[in-house]
């Protein structure tokens, strides 16, 4: 059909993929949508169109100026305007710089396809560059650690991971040489990934700031808990409070010594399936005698 009638099929196109995804923009959005969005739905269509046409379709795009001009043009708009609003985004004050680049770049790029750039990013370049150095720990914060119990396990699991790619490089290679590469090429990645994790247990403490405890566990777990949102501070409680869907456990491979509990419901973050809040936060350090102190130091200090 494409072929026999290339110009309707064209517009068709065209209208499938505007109407996707701008139908996508108006669910996501809770209101009308702001023109800048509206604007990179339509620059994403030309694209679309422009990189997923068959020939037939291509060459009568081309063969149609004016819409191959307008099309041109409604994304070289959106470029302009995108890297203005990036410019501005750069010079912003009161972040650091990885959230201004980042904010900048999704101006320009799908936010969700710039957060798991950055994310990537941030993995790699932690496992391969950085092997020395401080904790990630901001001037107003206190840093708890709690990597002490996670490094020989994942050291182990490093040790394993190599017998793996060997093993997949001698034995599989007899078998396939195009399996070996394939395997070989997703255990350097694993392996690497795995890496990053281990060094990020201790790059990345639990910190305790003058406002919240940030509960982090490396690259898995990342959540700020305001301090007027806890009520009490415990180093004993039963199993089935640790399991209970509304504690968010942020000990790993180990039982937690530390439970917070909240005087309300805090949503937590999930990219994998959508999970209810959660009125306990239980994790695990090193030393827990000095953050429980220093807690409830800061706890009286509020109340008081």
């Amino acid at each position: 059909m494409a072929t026999a009638y290339p110009f309707a099929a064209l517009f068709l196109f065209l209208w499938v993929v505007a109407d996707t995804l701008m139908l996508s923009l108006f669910v996501r959005s809770a209101g009308r949508p702001a023109w800048s969005a509206v604007l990179c739905v339509l620059a994403s269509t030309a694209l679309t169109v422009w990189l997923g046409s068959p020939s037939a379709m291509r060459e009568t795009l081309f063969e149609t100026p004016i819409l191959a001009l307008t099309m041109a043009g409604v994304v070289l708009g959106h470029v302009a305007w995108a890297t203005a609003r990036a410019r501005r985004a750069v010079g912003r004050e009161g972040i650091d710089r990885k959230e201004r680049w980042v904010s900048a770049a999704s101006e320009i790029f799908p936010p969700a396809l710039v957060r798991l750039a950055a994310a990537e990013m941030t993995v790699i370049h932690m496992a391969l560059f950085r092997w020395g150095g401080p904790a990630d720990v901001p001037a107003n914060a206190r840093a708890f650690a709690y990597h002490q119990h996670l490094t020989p396990m994942c050291a182990t699991l490093l040790i394993l991971s190599g017998i793996e790619i060997a093993v997949y490089h001698l034995l599989v290679g007899h078998w396939s040489r195009t399996a070996t590469l394939v395997m070989f090429v997703l255990s350097d990645v694993g392996f690497v990934y795995l890496v990053g994790l281990t060094k990020s247990f201790r790059f990345r403490p639990v910190l305790l700031t003058p406002e919240s405890v940030r509960v982090r566990a490396g690259f898995l777990i990342d959540r700020l808990v305001p301090l007027d949102a806890i009520i009490a501070i415990e180093d004993g409680f039963t199993g089935e409070e640790v399991r209970d869907p509304a504690t968010l456990n942020a000990a790993l491979l180990a039982w937690p010594n530390i439970m917070l509990r909240l005087d309300r419901p805090l949503h937590r973050y999930s990219l994998l399936k959508k999970r209810g809040p959660f009125m306990r936060v239980a994790f695990r350090l090193d030393d827990p005698e000095p953050f429980i102190r220093l807690l409830t130091w800061r706890l009286g200090q509020r109340s008081s």
